[in-house]
């Protein structure tokens, strides 16, 4: 780790816990910084609170007093979940005092360079692509955090100048950087998404941009060729611009070309070998292999991961093959596009398990994608919503359940040999279940029960 004075005497607030900012305020801590945390949780409810405050770290709990910016901060670290719209936020912005997320401090503590990967869709997948290749080369020392679930900050403590840290970095965890700067950068694709924390694409795209507001002529930047926007968005960027395409032969960067993933011409393995379904996947996978090739990774790495990796748990993960009908879990899918994408990835016929929370919209844009579905499990709030589309889109099998449980064995006694019975909800988790893993483990446990 790094050692740094930058932060020694400095009164610095850390707004939220969760893992993020029980990180930021230990490493501060033990920076020399005078550290105040501020959660609204209530103390007694509080572990991670309690802890810090064993530690000698002061901890207010329970509200988040607008009387705190009177105390004299120099720095805020908040939890990237927290809006800039909060009062302490807006405030401290309104009186000049700089706002970071803990991404910032892992890249100034970091031995290792980073690679950060953002985007829309494919994130979490081509991270772990990443990061599989790397592992499967002796060469490398990867380690894995941000977004993905290991808090960055506190891998970065751990990184040594023979590790390698592959990132993944929400918009929110970029908005709040100020030197933060990947060696390798990738932005998967841009879509519509998080509205309600950033009020426009515009806002969204321009956070996600910040992955590459610092690089420079020496670093890379791997995007997404087949989005004009994407390429228009990064156009101020210093560094070398390397793309990836799923639709055109490009000698200067990662793509399929007579069969093949290529890599600046060097062909690495045929693209029937690759295990991991659909053509969203396939964005993911030439994008890590840009990362991985730059980095020095051997093809027969990459190949390795590629014939072997079958998906990112939760995301168009296969579960198992069962009497000739396959299972996939695709709880990740909270969103039309997810679960478009999902649905296009298959051939085959699907029964298609889908529900979940109502945010008022419609499932129209669905029905394009639906033309493989042969029938629809419905569950959650939205099962109306769900049957109305799936008459739309002419499917003649609709039964309704209470929920992802009860949905597999209807599934299978409607299926065939050869059918992919499909869980890709389409919607977010929170009417029936805490959160998408939740949903994703209880179908997996569900498909298991079936033998």
């Amino acid at each position: 780790m790094k050692k740094t004075n930058q932060y020694q005497h400095k009164k610095i607030l850390v707004l939220g816990l969760a893992k993020s900012g029980v990180s930021a305020a230990s490493l501060l801590h033990s920076l020399g910084a005078f550290v105040t945390v501020n959660d609204f949780k209530p103390l007694d409810e509080n572990p991670e609170a309690q802890g810090l405050l064993e530690q000698g770290i002061k901890v207010i709990c329970g509200s988040h007093p607008i009387e705190l910016l009177d105390e004299g901060f120099e720095l805020i670290v908040k939890n990237p979940g927290i809006p800039y719209t909060n009062p302490l936020v807006a405030g401290a912005i309104d009186r000049g005092i700089p706002v970071i997320t803990e991404v910032e401090l892992a890249y100034q503590v970091s031995d290792a360079p980073i690679v950060g990967i953002t985007g829309t869709n494919g994130k979490t997948t081509t991270t772990t692509l990443i990061f599989n290749m790397l592992q499967a080369d002796k060469e490398f020392h990867p380690l894995i955090a941000g977004n993905i679930g290991t808090v960055a900050s506190e891998v970065a403590q751990k990184a040594t100048e023979d590790n390698q840290m592959v990132v993944e970095l929400s918009s929110f965890q970029l908005m709040g950087i100020q030197s933060f700067k990947p060696h390798i950068a990738v932005i998967t694709n841009i879509y519509e998404a998080h509205l309600d924390y950033h009020g426009t694409k515009q806002e969204y795209a321009k956070a996600k941009a910040n992955i590459t507001k610092n690089q420079s002529e020496e670093d890379y930047l791997i995007v997404n060729a087949d989005q004009d926007e994407l390429i228009e968005l990064i156009s101020f960027s210093k560094a070398k611009l390397i793309p990836f395409s799923t639709t055109t032969n490009l000698a200067n960067g990662s793509s399929i070309i007579n069969g093949m993933v290529s890599f600046l011409g060097e062909e690495i393995m045929p693209k029937s070998d690759i295990t991991l379904p659909g053509d969203h996947n396939l964005e993911n996978i030439l994008a890590a292999v840009a990362a991985a090739k730059l980095l020095g990774v051997s093809n027969q790495a990459i190949r390795k991961v590629l014939t072997t990796f079958k998906g990112v748990k939760h995301r168009t993960q296969f579960v198992d093959e069962i009497s000739g009908r396959r299972f996939f879990n695709d709880s990740k899918a909270t969103n039309i596009l997810a679960a478009q994408s999902a649905l296009n990835a298959f051939n085959e016929p699907v029964i298609l398990l889908a529900g979940g929370l109502d945010r008022g919209n419609g499932f129209d844009e669905l029905i394009p994608a639906m033309k493989n579905v042969k029938a629809m499990i419905t569950f959650g709030q939205t099962a109306s919503k769900l049957e109305e589309v799936a008459q739309k889109a002419g499917i003649e099998i609709i039964k309704r359940v209470d929920n992802v449980e009860k949905a597999v064995p209807v599934a299978f006694d409607l299926s065939n040999p050869g059918d992919v019975i499909l869980l890709s909800p389409a919607c977010a988790s929170w009417d029936q279940y805490k959160t998408f893993e939740v949903r994703g483990d209880i179908f997996i446990d569900a498909v298991h029960k079936l033998k």
